[in-house]
């Protein structure tokens, strides 16, 4: 079938993925008819897979009943205990650990905000996010809780302890006794409710808090349900028998990620699957999990790909239940299609295209799509609408290169308390990503560059003004660029060129010791270059990075 009869049978009247038109603030938008409404809906159904096993963390064992039990009972502790109440936001910040989970859940539960925190970040970023959301209480691991020692709110402790400093409990002494008839606390929760504040890194430095809608949360696991869907069907299967298999998914990114929290977790949540949590990425584990936990699917970006498929150990493990590898969040080079194919014959890789501000999957490129344009991102899903204009704002035709636009019911409300910013990027309900992107006469999109100043380091978002400017912090810095080294397994590394003020100097290490005080570990430069002559610059005095790519990297 072509991808035009595909959607009108997967989206035709009483099925599933039936469409309808909704209003969303002043715009209409179509939207997924039987998508649950707001997450509480969502974690109310997935009660009914009782005693199928939801999570999986090292040898822990959670069921979808035991979750929910954890949920509403957290849910009653952060209303009675701890005063939370619709609105209210509540912080996260931890490793992939089962009670991210659980804390998310409880929190979006009864009508407040989920505050998801970089769990990579510094004291400096971490307390910046808690400040800038006004969260009214944190969750956090016993590893991020000691950087948020001085954050003067109430922190809640778990695979820590809590029970040593003012302010923190931990989580066995807040949960207390978890009953079995265990119900929701009462609030009326809407669509339209803000539910989620998720940052990313701006281009001006501070990073932005990404304000999802509960709207958001019930359509965007249908999205990625779909595309699935829509794939099985071009491939000729049928999409019933498909959806009738229980998928075992391993988690390869962070819960903290679009990726991690929208496209696998709720997703996880809607179809009843099985989901993998790991410590912290490692290919050699990822395999022993994969053979172990029986794994049907691994989700992460184009890195987690690559380096599963190098490992020495590929060979020794029996992963023949893996059916399929997706990856997303960066541009995926053609060689790891080429590895993927040679590798794992039968499987069906995809590539994905999605932002924070679309609650990560909104084009979607697999099976024989991907392997006939790998260097495209795939056609638009069915509820999303895409454009390509010219910097001023009009439509551009097929083959033109422009800034990428999306319109849907997966597109966030703004930024939180950022009107400027959600003006400049949110115009008549549709989103401008910032990236350059061309369709063509088939209607696949294909991005051609960024029209954002940012390096994708494996996945994570490196906005080049925020490193610079922690750079013209240092008293030896006159001048300082950050451009993307390319690298095949990361995709880009973090480079930095610098220019010393007359008569000052400083080593390699020097920089990167000064700038682990004030970034993330994955965002200090890995290479830098010093130069005694200016950077080259237009005559509006922004810095040629095109040019100072070629004078550095030779390309």
């Amino acid at each position: 079938m072509t991808r035009e009869q595909v959607q009108a049978q997967l989206t035709a009247p009483g099925q599933l993925f039936e469409m309808e038109e909704a209003e969303v603030g002043v715009h209409k938008i179509r939207t997924w008819k039987h998508a649950p409404s707001t997450f509480r809906a969502l974690l109310e159904i997935t009660r009914f897979h009782g005693d199928k096993v939801f999570v999986v963390y090292s040898d822990e064992r959670y069921t979808y009943e035991e979750h929910f039990r954890l949920a509403a009972t957290l849910a009653h502790r952060l209303v009675d205990d701890y005063g939370v109440r619709k609105g209210d936001r509540v912080a996260i910040a931890m490793r992939n650990y089962p009670e991210w989970i659980v804390s998310f859940s409880a929190a979006l539960a009864v009508g407040a905000v989920a505050v998801p925190l970089n769990a990579w970040w510094t004291e400096q970023e971490l307390t910046y996010g808690l400040a800038d959301s006004g969260a009214k209480v944190v969750i956090a691991d016993g590893e991020r809780a000691e950087r948020l020692s001085g954050a003067g709110l109430p922190v809640i402790v778990t695979r820590g302890d809590g029970a040593d400093r003012a302010n923190w409990a931990s989580w066995a002494e807040v949960l207390g006794e978890v009953r079995a008839d265990v119900t929701l606390p009462p609030v009326e929760v809407g669509p339209e409710d803000p539910a989620t504040i998720f940052y990313t890194s701006g281009t001006t430095g501070r990073p932005k808090g990404a304000l999802g809608s509960n709207l958001n949360l019930g359509q965007a696991p249908m999205t990625v349900a779909y595309a699935t869907m829509r794939g099985v069907a071009l491939s000729g299967r049928d999409p019933a028998g498909a959806a009738g298999k229980r998928t075992n998914t391993l988690l390869a990114v962070p819960l903290f990620h679009a990726t991690g929290c929208f496209a696998v977790l709720l997703t996880t949540m809607f179809s009843g699957g099985g989901l993998v949590l790991m410590y912290k990425w490692d290919a050699g584990v990822a395999l022993e999990l994969i053979e172990r936990e029986k794994v049907t699917g691994m989700t992460g970006v184009p890195t987690n790909a690559w380096q599963l498929l190098s490992h020495p150990s590929l060979r020794d493990r029996d992963i023949s239940s893996l059916g399929s590898i997706s990856y997303g969040g960066a541009p995926a080079p053609p060689k790891l299609l080429e590895r993927v194919t040679e590798l794992l014959p039968g499987r069906t890789p995809s590539n994905g295209y999605g932002m924070t501000e679309t609650s990560a999957l909104a084009i979607y490129n697999s099976g024989r799509d991907y392997l006939a344009k790998p260097d495209s991102i795939g056609h638009p899903l069915a509820v999303v609408d895409v454009k390509v204009c010219d910097p001023l704002g009009e439509e551009l035709p097929p083959g033109q290169v422009g800034e990428l636009c999306v319109r849907g019911p997966i597109v966030i409300m703004g930024y939180w308390n950022r009107p400027g910013a959600t003006a400049e990027t949110f115009v008549d309900g549709w989103l401008h990503t910032g990236d350059l992107a061309r369709v063509d006469e088939e209607g696949f999109v294909y991005v051609v560059d960024r029209a954002k100043d940012m390096v994708i380091r494996g996945g994570e978002n490196v906005y080049c003004a925020e490193v610079e400017a922690a750079l013209f912090e240092h008293p030896a810095v006159d001048d300082a660029a950050v451009i993307g080294i390319p690298d095949d397994e990361l995709g880009e590394q973090v480079g930095a060129v610098v220019r010393f003020r007359p008569g000052s100097a400083a080593t390699t290490e020097e920089l990167r010791e000064f700038l682990r005080g004030r970034l993330a570990a994955f965002k200090v430069p890995v290479r830098f270059w010093f130069r005694d002559a200016e950077l080259p610059r237009n005559p509006g005095g922004k810095v040629l990075k095109t040019l100072l790519r070629q004078e550095t990297l030779g390309r």
